[in-house]
């Protein structure tokens, strides 16, 4: 099925303004952390990091792939996807699922966790990036 002109521009605009958006905010963490993250998982791991709430410390391989897995059932927890089952003993957070995700291609999930990403910041940190 082919979409219509006017639909392909409205897809097109959305995906510049989401990238556009998601430009400013990796300027923006640069400004703030001195550093601007290299890519998507530079920021999820920032955000398993804060959300932890263990401060800066050396982690390991397996910790840190634990860290994106937070920050991800975080962001993707203000679209109803998770919600926090438990914190273990060791203070590290155990979410569940709450509904399927959706069968997305990889470009298709990048753009949602971007934009729930962007959500993240605007909800705990009032960064409205427009």
């Amino acid at each position: 099925m082919e979409l219509p002109d006017n639909q392909l521009f409205i897809m097109f605009k959305r995906d510049l303004e989401l990238e556009k958006n998601w430009g400013k905010l990796l300027e923006g963490l640069r400004e703030t952390i001195g550093k601007k993250p290299a890519d998507l998982n530079g920021v999820l791991f920032l955000i398993g990091v804060q959300e932890l709430g263990k401060g800066n410390k050396i982690f390991s391989k397996e910790q840190k792939q634990d860290l994106m897995h937070i920050a991800i059932c975080k962001v993707l927890s203000y679209a109803g996807f998770y919600e926090l089952d438990f914190t273990d003993q060791d203070g590290w957070p155990h979410w569940k699922l709450t509904k399927d995700l959706p069968r997305f291609d990889l470009l298709d999930q990048e753009k949602l966790l971007k934009l729930q990403i962007l959500e993240y910041f605007e909800r705990e940190y009032q960064i409205i990036i427009e």
